[in-house]
Formats: structure tokens, C-alpha cells, sequence
């Protein structure tokens, strides 16, 4: 770039001291909207859609209610962002490695990846589940792109099952049983808890359950070397 165009992009940007005030404002802005997104995930996944007000996410997230509204046009906006969040996150963090043909490893690794995720983020799922429980009329636009997004891990399963490397599974219902157990980690945390008698206080040893759960799987799957 010549210097005309660092002087001309230099005055387009404006001086360092405003720059400096954009960017502190840009910030303010993006922690803030961090913080309603992450105060309506904890009211939605506990109360659902129709059972949260704006004004328990205002409350939650230590804004009043005009200045909620000056960040989101009102809640159903919101809530379908955090759907599609959560649909996203399963996409891109949970994807196969369609070039390997060790279907241990990538089963395993997969089971692993959806155990931390719900240990770790336990109210994105109860938000998703709550959705399907209140008859999921707001996941009707996502269905398509799930159906797709599935169907390629059933492919690469049915693939396996092909070069003998797998045996004879539905695909479909090993990743549906897959996802029943480890979200069961995220949505009845408190029913795991108890019946193992471990305080909230406490950690989880998460490496056994994902030892035990991959051991299951694999063990039903009899992968082939």
C-alpha cells in the first residue's frame, strides 16, 4: 500500500484518540451483549420461552428494561438466536472427520466432545430440550439443516458398515442414542448428582463417565482395525 492510501485510511479511521474511544465503546457494547445472551440462556433454559419476561433477563443481566430493549427488539429474537447458537455449536464443534477410517477414534472423540459440552454448558442444552418439551414449534425453520448435518454422519457410519470396519448398525439411532446420554449429563445433571450422592460443590469426575460411556458404545459398535 502506497502512502497515500496510509494517509487517506489513517484520516478515514480518524485520530488515534478517537479510534482509542471507538474501540473502548465497541467493547462496552459487545460485553454487554454478552451478558443478556448469557442471562436469557439461563432464564429460557430454566423457564422456557413463554415463561421468561424481559424483565427477568433485564434483572439477570443488571440492565433495566429500557436499556435491554436498546440491545434486542424483544425476546422471541433473542431466543432464536441462542436456538440457532446452540444448533451451530453442535455443527461445528461435533462434526466427524469424514477422512479418517478409524471409527474408534472418531466415535470416541465424539463422545468425548459431547460430554464436555454438556458438563461445560449444561443450560444450552436445558434451553434446547425445554424447546423440544414445549413442542419445539420454534425449530421448525432448523429441522432442515439438522437433517442434513445428521445425514452426513450417516453417511460416513454406513460407510464404515460398507468396508467391514463396523458392524451392521442403524446409524441414525447410534447417534440418536449417543446424544440421549451424554445430554443426559447437561439435563438431569441434578438427578446424576443425587443419585450418586456428589454435593453441587463438588466436581464430577467426567473422565470416568466418558470412559465408561465410549467403552459402552464401542463395545456395542465392535469396530474393526
Amino acid at each position: 500500500m502506497n502512502a497515500a492510501h496510509d494517509t487517506t485510511d489513517a484520516f478515514l479511521a480518524g485520530p488515534p484518540a478517537m479510534r482509542g474511544g471507538a474501540s473502548r465503546v465497541r467493547q462496552g457494547r459487545e460485553r454487554i451483549l454478552a451478558d443478556i445472551r448469557a442471562a436469557a440462556i439461563t432464564e429460557f433454559s430454566r423457564n422456557g420461552l413463554k415463561g421468561t419476561s424481559t424483565q427477568a433477563i433485564a434483572d439477570r443481566a443488571g440492565l433495566t428494561k429500557p436499556q435491554l430493549h436498546y440491545y434486542i427488539t424483544g425476546k422471541e429474537e433473542l431466543y432464536n438466536e441462542l436456538l440457532g447458537q446452540v444448533l451451530n455449536d453442535w455443527k461445528v464443534r461435533f462434526a466427524f472427520d469424514s477422512h479418517s477410517d478409524d471409527p474408534a477414534k472418531v466415535l470416541g472423540d465424539y463422545i468425548r466432545q459431547k460430554l464436555d459440552h454438556a458438563f461445560d454448558h449444561p443450560e444450552l442444552s436445558r434451553l434446547f430440550t425445554r424447546e423440544v418439551l414445549d413442542g419445539g414449534h420454534n425449530l421448525a425453520r432448523f429441522w432442515p439443516l439438522s437433517r442434513q448435518w445428521t445425514q452426513r454422519k450417516v453417511d460416513i457410519i454406513n460407510g464404515w458398515i460398507a468396508r467391514g470396519r463396523l458392524r451392521p448398525v442403524d446409524g441414525l439411532l447410534l447417534l440418536q442414542h449417543i446424544w440421549a446420554m451424554t445430554q443426559y449429563h447437561a439435563d438431569y445433571a441434578l438427578q446424576a448428582r443425587a443419585l450418586a450422592n456428589i454435593p453441587d460443590d463438588v466436581p464430577l469426575e467426567r473422565e470416568a463417565v466418558a470412559r465408561e460411556l465410549i467403552d459402552f458404545v464401542l463395545a456395542g459398535c465392535a469396530p474393526r482395525g
